[in-house]
């Protein structure tokens, strides 16, 4: 991984990473807005300046925060958000409505609701119950709410089997089966207080190749022109999800955005001019390909044990509790000692968290340089569902999150207290 140095120490957009360490404790979670633009930049650069009637909705999920959400506005994008929190989260940051979409494979009724008063832009279809429910609550309000079905469109990807949502046996989407969705098309387009717009499907996650997208793209359109013919209705916008693959270590070897939105726009367009149909609107919903890489985690080490012959553990003040994706999926991922960072490497060690489980093994033989207690471990590209999929397990504290740009660091979530993670729970009278 490349990174900069001043005096031994690991910068990050400018800032001395020890030295935020020092200033604003650890576990800490630091994200270089300068690296989020850029990447914002090349999105706005190779997809949304170079076609028409497209636009990139950010995939919330993967970094959902007041100061996010402001950085996504300003940059002209739409947001994509999968729950009440995600969508209360975007109201507080007062994100435009129109620029909302509502995803999700349970919403609630209360979700719903929240999301139509809300006047969010559209709302993802993923349940065969759910149209009749928005029309009920968009009845009731009299409202016209925009949906889209999200498609299952049954497509291989070469990925994780936990982030893989194409297939056909996913909890995600619809069916693309007749006797499935052709009813739901058909009720959608009579039903007066929804507007019945198009597709969508997102593959899966992490990935470096775009064939999965090509075939779906591929079965997406089929299925535009199915619903031209059956139904005499034109469809109106296209959403290809994301799944953009980020560099993790040095293995991966990530393509740019257009190498996935070249390819799927030449096929839409290709579509529209043989078959004289009027272009839909073309989404996609990159998340964590917008933060992934300008996030790192800094870890204070404590606790070294070495196993003659074995393994060297390097304990950490953190661990599965704030990046729990090498425990969950096997996610693997590198970093360096920050105050270290231009010494020879000279041990080969396992970084390891401070929960109580086995499998809180942040970084398994990693060659470093000789660890001390009190060093400083910096963890690469843990800006995607890092803090996002954070928790309290043994009671231990969410960090906090900070900004760095040029130099200037600003917090954007503070850490939680002792009190904070114990402020819900009450004594019943019969215990007292």
């Amino acid at each position: 991984m490349k990174f900069e140095t001043n005096n031994g120490h690991l910068l990050w957009d400018g800032c001395d990473t020890v030295a935020l360490a020092k200033e604003f404790g650890t576990p800490l979670y630091v994200f270089s807005q300068t690296q989020i633009e850029e990447k914002c930049h090349e999105l706005q650069k190779h997809f949304v300046q170079k076609y028409d009637h497209v636009r990139v909705a950010f995939a919330s999920k993967a970094f959902s925060t007041l100061a996010m959400l402001k950085i996504v506005e300003q940059q002209g994008f739409s947001l994509d958000v999968v729950s009440d929190g995600e969508l209360y989260t975007a109201i507080k940051a007062d994100f435009p409505a129109e620029r909302i979409e509502m995803n999700g494979n349970n919403k609630s009724i209360e979700e719903l609701e929240m999301a139509i008063d809300y006047g969010v832009g559209r709302i993802i279809v993923d349940s065969l119950q759910e149209v009749g429910l928005i029309a009920a609550i968009a009845k009731e309000k009299q409202k016209t709410v925009n949906i889209l079905f999200r498609i299952t469109p049954e497509v291989n990807v070469t990925t994780h089997s936990f982030i893989s949502t194409g297939q056909k046996d996913s909890k995600f989407g619809i069916p693309i089966d007749e006797s499935i969705l052709f009813p739901q098309i058909k009720q959608a387009i009579e039903t007066p207080e929804v507007q019945f717009l198009g597709f969508h499907f997102h593959v899966g996650s992490q990935l470096f190749d775009h064939q999965a997208h090509l075939a779906a793209v591929d079965i997406a359109l089929d299925l535009v022109k199915l619903v031209q013919e059956r139904f005499d209705y034109t469809i109106k916008e296209l959403n290809f999800g994301g799944g953009f693959g980020v560099k993790y270590t040095d293995r991966d070897q990530p393509k740019p955005f257009h190498y996935f939105t070249d390819p799927m726009m030449d096929k839409v367009l290709a579509f529209c001019e043989q078959e004289n149909y009027p272009q839909p609107a073309i989404v996609i919903e990159p998340g964590r390909s917008i933060v992934a890489e300008a996030g790192i985690s800094l870890h204070t080490i404590g606790a070294i044990k070495e196993l003659p012959g074995l393994r060297k553990y390097v304990s950490i003040d953190g661990g599965m509790t704030d990046n729990i994706r090498p425990g969950l999926y096997e996610a693997e991922y590198t970093g360096v000692l920050a105050n270290k960072s231009d010494q020879a490497n000279e041990e080969i060690v396992t970084i390891s968290g401070k929960a109580c489980e086995s499998t809180d093994i942040l970084v398994k033989d990693i060659n470093l340089p000789i660890v001390e207690t009190g060093d400083i471990f910096a963890t690469f590209s843990t800006g995607a569902y890092g803090y996002s999929m954070a928790s309290n397990y043994n009671k231990l504290a969410i960090p906090a999150v900070v900004l760095v740009k040029k130099g200037k660091a600003e917090v954007i979530v503070k850490r939680q207290t002792l009190d904070q993670i114990i402020q819900n729970e009450v004594i019943p009278e019969s215990l007292k």
